[in-house]
């Protein structure tokens, strides 16, 4: 082309727009004009005027689309989309990139279209909004070089850093934002794909984002070290597989033992020392995303959390914790502490609705890094509660605030106090105040508007069935006062008057009884700890799932009336009871066979197709064996080394989501009858299994002794109290809380302490005369120590030693056997 000057600029600026933006034109474009204009001396010019034209370009693009008749061309995709889409086209073809073009011109230039783009978006939504859904779908196929590996290769080998690697960043960035919005299928799962399984890019990504956070200095505190380096030796990853025939191998698979486990992460997860010191504090509070911060660092901001966050999803713990791979625990904690600060600030001021995107992925990924660190510490707790450490909001007020914005819904999260987001930046100790604060609140509210109480008869040997005969049908009305008679096995009354015990020995027995094994409803888990779950032939019991939430109904009054239950529940359960979907790690806390087994095959380099698998889990029920699919047509789908981690996943999420959500649904629909969502919205699963169980396997005697309260004669003074005293404290953590169970049917002690205890932990003297042949004979009261759970009470003879206070102490609560022994 020749021409000086204006002309030859002016004839540029009408070439772009006129051959590279007209939608029609684009349909022969590949073939007709690609190869033409894919030449250097075509092409760089080309992606020159973009650059340096870019304002006169979107104008005479204005002028066009205005000027354009409606029946024409229906402005259904706009015109700087199809500019966008013919340059990212130009330099490509069949599968990889022409040579010789300028690849930082050619970001650059995408990147320029890219920005007018998503402002013509961003003011124009109603009818981006309203074009056909096949019309996004036939546009957004022209980008697909954009989410392929090969694009991705050549655009990073080209990009030495500086600038250059800001170009990417910005370049996918838009992309992620144009996928979200153009593709009404999938969103940007396609350049998340490419981007989050690719270690290289994501460790460029992170050591950018560190760079401008933390200035030159972080890179060393912390140390960046190559991915490469974090991996695992071939032949250390390879251990075990080598030796194994095909035939074991399909052993494993389908459930037998093993001989190793070598998903045992005990000793590759070190957390550093928890100190509150106020240095430690501020380790973990980042100052640099405390205060306004640059465009460029809120693109990288985004999608390394975008980025990132979809890589935890699939990242297993022997990744994450042994190999350490993408990144190292030290660099994880910083990432953590640095989207920690972030997101807290970002509510705390109440983040702009401009930043909204920004704040939903940042959370997003702080949140799946929080509930790893739940499952499996790498976190110190301080790093956590770090950005809010000086100014939380009081408790009350907590309160109500998070009622409040749990009312307006989830649309509006930017303006939610930090409580309903990031409740971990509180101490869990407040957490447990505010739950009780707002049982507070209801119980008051509930005095007004619905007063009265319920009263029940039961028969102690049909008390489940008693129980849900009379209370299923009361929804949130069972948050009225229970008031309970028993029949005795022989069809009589029992004398007594409820003045709580009685309702909260009713609870803990129908518990007690509906959770043993036996009943049908609840098994335990095969992991180590036993804990709670579901029976999956609940669904064929008769009224089964009824029953199933009743007992959440159960549950929930206990916690609504803050009675301590000695049982915990499947991590998985809880985590369906909070709303949260449950990823592959988590199947270790259900059934750790089976997850060391899927384990062995994702990290397999043999041919996976020789095992003989499919898409299919076989599930035995009552003396037959149910195949499910684990995707449509799963019978006739092999399980081969391509698709052998979708395989993991999907029996993984069969296990933990699939199988158990109806059994959740039932108990959460009752549980959700007397506690909000809200609420339980406060904690994760472990501390779930804490507000209903209690604290640590031991407690605070000096606690215990200041809120314990005297009767029958009893009182601080007395020699039996203090013998009593002295040797509980001599009693080894086991002992106490054996004794602990032995009162109050619970062996924890309440979270806030024992002054929460309902009703108070109480002594009651036990008068036993010695004859005075054996009090000269130096002989003790004879007489075991005996219970009343329902109303927290022990009574304690006077005995007069020590030593012999102690050894019946220790009888009567290793025996289990409570108020029966009286």
């Amino acid at each position: 082309m020749e021409g000086d000057g204006y002309d030859m600029k002016r004839a540029y600026v009408e070439y772009v727009v006129y051959i590279l933006t007209i939608p029609y034109l684009f349909r022969c474009l590949p073939s007709l004009l690609l190869p033409a204009v894919r030449h250097p001396s075509v092409l760089q010019p080309c992606l020159s005027i973009l650059r340096t034209s870019e304002g006169e370009i979107f104008e005479e693009i204005s002028r066009l689309q205005s000027s354009e008749k409606e029946a024409l061309f229906a402005h259904k995709i706009p015109y700087p989309a199809w500019l966008l889409a013919n340059i990212i086209n130009l330099p490509t073809d069949s599968g990889h990139m022409t040579a010789d073009f300028d690849c930082q011109l050619y970001l650059q230039a995408v990147n320029f279209t890219s920005s007018n783009l998503l402002k013509h978006l961003e003011t124009n939504k109603e009818s981006v909004d309203e074009i056909n859904n096949d019309v996004k779908l036939s546009y957004v196929d022209l980008l697909k070089p954009v989410h392929q590996q090969w694009h991705l290769t050549k655009v990073l080998s080209l990009s030495k850093g500086g600038r250059s690697l800001i170009d990417v960043i910005q370049f996918y960035y838009y992309m992620l934002q144009f996928f979200c919005v153009l593709n009404p299928v999938i969103g940007s799962m396609p350049i998340l794909n490419v981007l989050s399984f690719n270690p290289e890019f994501v460790v460029k990504l992170w050591i950018s984002l560190e760079c401008s956070i933390f200035g030159a200095n972080g890179q060393s505190t912390f140390g960046i070290r190559s991915c490469s380096s974090g991996v695992i030796s071939q032949t250390r990853q390879n251990k075990g597989f080598k030796d194994t025939k095909w035939s074991n191998m399909l052993q494993k698979i389908k459930g037998k033992s093993l001989e190793t486990d070598e998903t045992n992460l005990t000793s590759c997860s070190p957390v550093p020392d928890v100190t509150s010191s106020q240095d430690e504090f501020e380790m973990w509070d980042v100052e640099a995303v405390k205060k306004e911060i640059s465009k460029e660092l809120l693109c990288s901001l985004h999608l390394f959390c975008a980025v990132y966050g979809h890589l935890l999803l699939v990242l297993d713990d022997i990744e994450f914790y042994e190999k350490q791979v993408p990144f190292t625990l030290d660099q994880q904690r910083k990432i953590a502490s640095t989207l920690n600060t972030f997101v807290y600030n970002s509510f705390a001021q109440n983040g702009s609705q401009a930043n909204k995107l920004l704040t939903n992925v940042t959370t997003r990924c702080l949140h799946l890094l929080y509930e790893r660190d739940c499952r499996h510490r790498f976190c110190p707790d301080s790093l956590w509660l770090a950005p809010g450490r000086n100014n939380r909001i009081p408790i009350a007020a907590a309160a109500r605030l998070h009622d409040a914005a749990s009312m307006q819904g989830a649309d509006s999260s930017c303006a939610s106090p930090v409580l309903t987001t990031v409740p971990h930046v509180f101490p869990f100790e407040e957490r447990v105040q505010i739950f009780r604060e707002f049982v507070k609140l209801d119980k008051a509210t509930r005095r007004i508007s619905e007063p009265g109480q319920i009263e029940i008869v039961v028969r102690r040997d049909q008390i489940v069935e008693d129980g849900y005969r009379q209370l299923s049908h009361l929804g949130s009305r069972l948050k009225s006062s229970l008031h309970v008679s028993f029949v005795s096995e022989c069809g009589l009354p029992e004398a007594g008057l409820d003045y709580g015990g009685l309702s909260k020995e009713f609870l803990t027995d129908v518990l007690k009884a509906a959770f043993n094994p036996e009943f049908g409803l609840f098994t335990q888990t095969s992991t180590s700890d036993s804990n709670l779950i579901p029976c999956l032939s609940a669904r064929i019991l008769p009224n089964g799932m009824e029953m199933l939430e009743f007992l959440g109904r159960i549950v929930g009054k206990a916690m609504y009336e803050g009675i301590l239950l000695d049982y915990s529940f499947s991590l998985v359960f809880v985590q369906k009871l909070l709303g949260r979907y449950s990823f592959l790690d988590e199947l270790s806390t259900l059934d750790s066979e089976l997850y060391r087994n899927l384990m062995h095959l994702k990290h397999f380099d043999g041919d996976a197709s020789e095992l003989c698998l499919d898409f299919t889990i076989t599930e035995e029920l009552c003396g037959k064996m149910i195949v499910h699919e684990l995707r449509p047509g799963g019978k006739n789908v092999p399980v081969t080394s391509e698709n052998k981690l979708q395989y993991v996943h999907d029996m993984a999420d069969f296990k933990l989501n699939r199988q158990i959500l109806p059994f959740s649904n039932a108990f959460y629909r009752g549980l959700s009858d007397l506690i909000s969502p809200s609420w339980l919205s406060l904690f994760n699963a472990n501390e779930f299994n804490q507000l209903l169980s209690g604290g640590k396997q031991d407690f605070d005697v000096d606690d215990l002794q200041t809120n314990t309260k005297y009767t029958g004669g009893y009182s601080e003074s007395s020699r039996a109290v203090k013998l009593f005293w002295e040797v509980i404290k001599g009693f080894n953590p086991k002992e106490r809380c054996l004794l602990l169970k032995f009162v109050t049917s619970c062996s924890r002690a309440p979270l806030l302490g024992f002054k929460y205890l309902q009703p108070s932990f109480t002594i009651h003297k036990v008068a036993c005369d010695v004859p005075l042949w054996a009090t000269i004979g130096g002989q003790d009261v004879d007489r075991l120590p005996s219970a009343s759970t329902c109303y927290n009470t022990l009574k304690l003879p006077t005995y007069k030693r020590a030593s012999t206070l102690r050894s019946k102490l220790l009888y009567a609560i290793s025996s289990n056997t409570g108020f029966e022994l009286s």
